[in-house]
């Protein structure tokens, strides 16, 4: 079954590879979470749900056995749509003019938006949760980063408590683009930077903005701790033709997995 309709959409081959194109690059530049979150999958659009074990997960002695500390949970779908003119499409055959793709730029930056969203504060309402509102994760007083060396401070209380937790491997700290700036300035009697100094404590250094101002969160990225479950990726669909234009969907179902919540430690 053809659920995207791409093949019943009355635009060329040319079309798809051009909106394909811009709605890939405009992600892949975007989102924040895939840079540091394993990928599980992409698993197929049909798949719509996965486990989630703790860190505590095991096979009850009891029989029947089953799986204690799991549950499942649905694969949610995001999406974004947007629309082509048909006046446009037929100034592009008849002069040979480009398309504008503004439309499909707007959409690709609003699905990776939520896409990031999702990941960091996961959604209230339909009980998912996420990096910074998920229960269990520590979280720590933030000092002012825009003092001494506060920030080298704060993140390594983090950093501690991942080692005295049994964590070790692939960190990443996540930060809002104004603690980013914070981050720059050189520390007197060293003559490097914040930024320089806590990326070789840490690894990687990452800034998004859907993060409020002063957040900050610092995560062990390891696999076992948590992971980015991908059923359909980031793909478009053709939906309809109405009053002669041609309107389409950006889609994706995504889930992140949170095992071990002790891997996460939020700055505020």
């Amino acid at each position: 079954m053809d659920y995207l309709s791409r093949e019943s959409a009355p635009i060329s081959a040319e079309l798809w590879n051009k909106i394909d194109d811009t709605v890939i690059s405009t992600a892949r530049k975007l989102l924040i979470g895939r840079r540091f979150l394993t990928i599980y999958g992409p698993l197929g659009a049909g798949i719509q749900s996965i486990s989630i074990d703790t860190a505590e997960a095991k096979e009850t002695e009891e029989s029947p056995k089953i799986i204690k500390d799991r549950r499942y949970e649905e694969i949610p779908l995001i999406y974004e749509d947007f629309s082509l003119l048909w006046r446009d499409l037929e100034a592009n055959e008849q002069t040979n003019l480009p398309i504008d793709l503004f439309t499909i730029n707007r959409a690709a930056t609003a699905i990776s938006k939520q896409e990031d969203e999702f990941i960091f504060f996961g959604n209230e309402e339909l009980n998912y949760e996420g990096l910074i509102t998920a229960d269990g994760i520590t979280k720590l007083k933030k000092e002012n980063w825009n003092e001494g060396e506060n920030p080298f401070k704060d993140v390594s209380a983090g950093l501690t408590q991942f080692l005295e937790k049994g964590l070790i491997g692939r960190n990443a700290l996540i930060v809002s683009p104004e603690l980013l700036l914070q981050l720059q300035r050189i520390q007197p009697g060293t003559g490097v930077t914040e930024y320089e100094r806590l990326k070789k404590l840490v690894g990687n250094i990452f800034s998004t903005p859907v993060l409020s101002s002063e957040k900050a969160v610092l995560v062990n990225a390891e696999p076992q701790n948590m992971d980015l479950v991908i059923g359909q990726d980031i793909v478009t669909s053709y939906l309809e033709t109405k009053d002669l234009n041609h309107y389409f969907r950006i889609i994706e179902t995504v889930l992140p997995r949170i095992k071990n919540k002790d891997a996460v430690v939020v700055f505020e």
